[in-house]
């Protein structure tokens, strides 16, 4: 059974850092392009960032880019997005996302971005 469990979230000041990590379990890593979401209150799901199967390109929301980078250690079965420079309007649920297909979702992890 294949299982993606997201780390990392938690509340910080506008301004500040974060990085998430999601780690697979139960497949390679290497399989798998992988994506992170964000679904804050009352919107819907939406993309954040995207990184191929060998780390070599990838794809931003205009709203984070220059701000987030995605990486991934696929010796370490683990995704991360670094955030940087994080806006209230950051704030949200964060998914990853491993894209075979089959397609897998974390259980998500929350970001608070506040003073």
């Amino acid at each position: 059974q294949v299982q993606l469990v997201e780390s990392g979230g938690g509340l910080v000041r506008p301004g500040g850092s974060l990085t998430l990590s999601c780690t697979m379990a139960g497949s390679m890593l290497g399989f798998y392009v992988m994506n992170w979401y964000r679904q804050a209150p009352g919107n819907q799901r939406e993309f954040v960032a995207r990184i191929n199967r060998y780390g070599t390109i990838t794809n931003y929301a205009d709203s984070v880019k220059g701000r987030f980078t995605i990486s991934r250690d696929n010796t370490k079965s683990t995704a991360f997005l670094q955030m940087n420079s994080l806006k209230p309007e950051d704030t949200a649920v964060y998914y990853c996302n491993a894209d075979g297909p089959p397609t897998y979702w974390g259980e998500g992890t929350q970001v608070t971005v506040s003073s």
